[in-house]
C-alpha cells in the first residue's frame, strides 16, 4: 500500500511544521482526532498512541514520531495496531511565491494474500481520507494564523 496526499499552504514553514509536529495538540485542532497520548519522549522522538475516526468509524494505532525541523520532515513508524509496520513521512517543500507544499506519504508492505486489504480498505478508505482531512485543517489553521501572530497557539519554530 502506498498513498500520498498533498496540499499547498501559504504560511510560514515553521508555523506549518509546528502544527504538524505537535501531535499531542491534534485532538484540540483536528476534529477527526479523538485523542493522542504521549507515552515516551527521547530528544526528537516520541512514542504516541493516536486515535481518530473516519466519519464515525474509530481507528487507533501506536507510532514512534521523529521530527527533523531542519529538513522539514516528520516521520512516523507504526509499531502497534492493524497498521503495524506502516511508514509515514510528512515533507514540507518550499514552492514559488512563498507557498509550501505539504505532503504525507504512507507505505505499508503486507504479504500478497492480504495486499488488496491494505491497498483498498486501509489505504483508500481510511488513510487517504484521514490524511486529507488532516492536511485541509492544517492549511486552514496555518493560513488563518499566519496573518495574526497574536492568535498563534503553542510555541513557534520560526
Amino acid at each position: 500500500m502506498l498513498t500520498r496526499n498533498a496540499i499547498t499552504i501559504r504560511a510560514p514553514a515553521g508555523r506549518i511544521f509546528q502544527l504538524a509536529a505537535e501531535v499531542e495538540r491534534w485532538p484540540e485542532l483536528l476534529p477527526h482526532y479523538r485523542w493522542v497520548r504521549v507515552l515516551a519522549r527521547d530528544g526528537n522522538r516520541k512514542t504516541v498512541e493516536m486515535a481518530a475516526h473516519r466519519d464515525g468509524f474509530p481507528v487507533k494505532w501506536r507510532a514512534v514520531q521523529e521530527v527533523r525541523p531542519a529538513d522539514g520532515v516528520i516521520r512516523f513508524a507504526h509499531v502497534r495496531g492493524v497498521t503495524k509496520g506502516m511508514q509515514v513521512e510528512w515533507r514540507l517543500q518550499p514552492r514559488a511565491g512563498g507557498e509550501i507544499e505539504v505532503s504525507i506519504t504512507h507505505e505499508l508492505a503486507w504479504p500478497r494474500p492480504l495486499r488488496w486489504f491494505a491497498d483498498i480498505v486501509i489505504g483508500e478508505m481510511f488513510v487517504r481520507n484521514i490524511a486529507g482531512k488532516t492536511l485541509r485543517r492544517i492549511k486552514e489553521l496555518a493560513e488563518a494564523t499566519a496573518e495574526d501572530p497574536l492568535s498563534r497557539p503553542g510555541r513557534g519554530l520560526e
